[in-house]
């Protein structure tokens, strides 16, 4: 039985497709740019799974950037560049002498990993007279570690004599219409503020968008509070991580303002309070006035709206002292250059990110921080495939016409940091960058379903992308034969038929059989939240390549062995195909306005400006990446590198204070923006179109 069936496969494949393959053998395009493109190399799955292997191993610890498991992985990767003989730009005299080290394809960026405490930290309660201190006031000092610390985002400075004023959680949401800061009681005080929200630990709470502390610490400035101080959420002080309490968000940079954390025993004294139990009805009591509250407001100021609330009798004394550190941060460069003499001072850029989450922490979905998140798929899958496809392009580089530029990129989860580096400190120009392609979470290709992304982005993309998916693919399968099924990707569009090609006596689908190699879902955007961003925003043509999310994704459970490794490498081999069109062809691809897709997003804001943000280190105000043509900010007159210190009546020192004074903009109302460009400062008017 055994023998007829496999006979019949044979017939049945070759007739269907005279360069039909098995499943777990990448396949070749029908048309080939080129005869020498005919023979190159194929992706070998053991070279991939080794790759990742030792990227998502235990000993680089999740790879976050600034870390020590990060470096490793940059010295990897560098090692392997040096290995397939990739030039280090400006080097290539020295690397025919074999002289070039692995260190030199390392393209340092800036990067603040955290930070740690000073030596100048103190907090002293004053509480305020009573009868039973004679009107005398005591000093208390608070322990430090034990009471209070400062925390990662907290400015250096010192407030004296602060009285303090309790805020609920310390929440401003001007499109729920709530504000915790309503009726100016907390200005030129401390303001006091539970840790979390009033949705608790539910991460799609009405209030989770605004309950993070960067959030908070902005709505604590913008309301003239000297400083923000939080109630911690967990009762063992001492014991929590001192970790997450340090972490530090780029984005932010420091909060402008000290912001603390209290102990909940600390807490309860300043609320005169009698101990943590009752801290803790008094809590459930403001989470329930603010959970039913549509509005927050004060007829009368400094009273608190939510519950009759303990009064705070007394004044702080706070010193902060925390010590930016400053980390080592690495992007990966190495170049392919171009055999053609007319061509080859053109560069492709391909590229994937090689950083994780470390052991969890800002941007981890588990539910707590300290175990290793792997990052098998995100992103050691696509920087596996950047190395596997380096080894490809080398053993075929007299055969290219154009340069190609492999770049591994740290910082990418902490928003694109090493990617708009390099877009500004580009060893190869810029403007001579014909393409960007991007692998993002490549990994776990099921249903032959396939994300490309940026289509729009370049005339010849789509053309392109529909010949390297022309191929006839037949698949092992199994159950009983029916009719063909049409296959379809994004919004129902269909791709192709799944049929079978091979039945067995019993009925048995042996193998089935599809005219197409993926089911592609095409996105035309060319922005999006992975580095192609960076290389769009500079008017470059890109393409990014995404197998999907998935149940690890920002998980420790993303680890090596749930990686599709065939489907990885067939991904890979429809990458390679893509790249050799742009390699091969005449012209470099037409760069186009690509069709934004950013208004259909779920974003919770009512109105749109089209601006694309720096996530990068800011106290200064918001650098903008990119403008989407046609949009309200470019309509303004706003450019990528400008830099926003006030929106609509706001400073704006970070991102934060940026989307807090988009969310309380009105569409079709025209507000003032100021802005930095080239050290003079202008002030444009905007004027946002409703959200769709």
């Amino acid at each position: 039985m055994l023998d007829k069936i496999l006979r019949t496969f044979l017939v049945a494949a070759l007739a269907a497709s005279s360069c039909a393959y098995a499943q777990h053998a990448p396949t070749q395009p029908q048309k080939q740019p080129s005869a020498s493109a005919q023979q190159r190399p194929l992706p070998d799955i053991k070279r991939l799974n080794a790759h990742v292997s030792y990227l998502a191993s235990e000993p680089l610890e999740g790879r976050r950037t600034g870390t020590p498991g990060a470096t490793l992985a940059a010295h990897y990767i560098a090692s392997e560049f040096h290995r397939l003989g990739l030039t280090p730009e400006g080097n290539a005299e020295n690397i025919k002498r074999n002289k070039v080290e692995s260190r030199e394809y390392l393209q340092r960026f800036p990067y603040v990993a955290g930070v740690e405490l000073g030596k100048a930290n103190a907090m002293t309660w004053m509480p305020g007279a009573s009868a039973d201190s004679m009107n005398r006031r005591e000093t208390l000092d608070l322990r430090l570690g034990e009471d209070w610390t400062p925390l990662g985002v907290s400015a250096n400075g010192r407030v004296e004599g602060a009285s303090v004023v309790f805020v609920g959680y310390g929440i401003k949401a001007s499109e729920l219409n709530y504000d915790d800061y309503a009726g100016g009681a907390a200005s030129g005080k401390a303001a006091l503020a539970f840790e979390g929200t009033p949705d608790a630990s539910d991460p799609h709470g009405r209030f989770a968008r605004w309950g993070g502390l960067p959030f908070k610490a902005s709505a604590a400035r913008a309301a003239g509070a000297k400083a923000l101080v939080l109630i911690a959420s967990g009762e063992n002080f001492r014991e929590e991580n001192e970790r997450a309490r340090l972490a530090y968000d780029p984005a932010s940079g420091d909060a402008g303002l000290p912001v603390v954390v209290v102990s909940r025993v600390t807490a309860a004294r300043l609320l005169g309070l009698a101990g943590a139990p009752q801290l803790a009805e008094f809590e459930k009591k403001t989470r329930e006035a603010a959970l039913a509250a549509n509005a927050v407001s004060s007829t009368a100021a400094g009273r608190n709206p939510h519950a009759a609330k303990p009064s705070v009798n007394g004044s702080l004394n706070i010193t902060t002292d925390v010590k930016r550190l400053d980390a080592e941060a690495y992007n990966v460069v190495g170049t392919i250059r171009g055999s053609d003499p007319k061509l080859n001072d053109e560069y492709i850029v391909v590229g994937a990110h090689y950083d994780h989450l470390g052991r969890g922490g800002t941007g981890s979905l588990a539910a707590r921080p300290g175990e290793i998140h792997y990052g098998a798929d995100d992103n050691a899958s696509g920087t596996a495939a950047l190395l596997e496809l380096a080894r490809m392009l080398s053993e075929r580089r007299h055969s290219l016409r154009r340069s190609v530029v492999f770049v591994a990129f740290g910082g990418e989860e902490e928003g694109l940091l090493g990617s708009n580096y390099y877009v500004t400190h580009a060893p190869v120009p810029v403007e001579r960058t014909v393409a960007m392609l991007n692998m993002d979470m490549i990994g776990r290709l099921k249903d032959e379903r396939l994300t490309v992304g940026g289509v729009g982005t370049a005339a010849e993309w789509k053309g392109w992308i529909e010949r390297a998916n022309a191929r006839f693919t037949v698949r092992l399968a199994g159950g009983v034969a029916s009719a063909p099924t049409r296959a379809e990707g994004a919004g129902g569009r269909p791709v192709g038929y799944e049929m079978p090609v091979v039945v067995g006596t019993n009925g048995e689908v042996v193998a089935t059989g599809s005219p197409q190699r993926f089911r592609l879902a095409l996105n035309e955007d060319g922005f999006g939240p992975s580095d192609h961003s960076s290389f769009y925003a500079r008017k470059i043509p890109v393409l990014f390549f995404f197998t999907g999310t998935h149940e690890d994704y920002h998980k420790p459970s993303d680890t090596a062995e749930r990686v599709n490794y065939e489907g990885l490498a067939r991904v890979l081999s429809f990458v390679d195909d893509i790249l050799s069109e742009v390699l091969a062809a005449d012209a470099r691809p037409t760069y186009q306005l690509a069709r934004s897709e950013a208004q259909g997003r779920a974003t919770g804001f009512r109105v749109y400006l089209g601006t694309v943000p720096s996530y990068a280190d800011s106290t200064d105000g918001m650098t903008l990446d990119g403008v989407r043509e046609g949009s309200p900010a470019e309509k303004a007159g706003l450019k990528a590198g400008d830099r926003i210190v006030k929106l609509a009546g706001r400073d704006v020192r970070n991102v934060y204070d940026y989307t807090q004074a988009l969310s309380g903009m009105k569409a079709d109302e025209e507000y003032e923006v100021e802005i930095v460009r080239g050290g003079e400062r202008l002030t444009l008017k905007i004027k946002p179109t409703a959200r769709k």
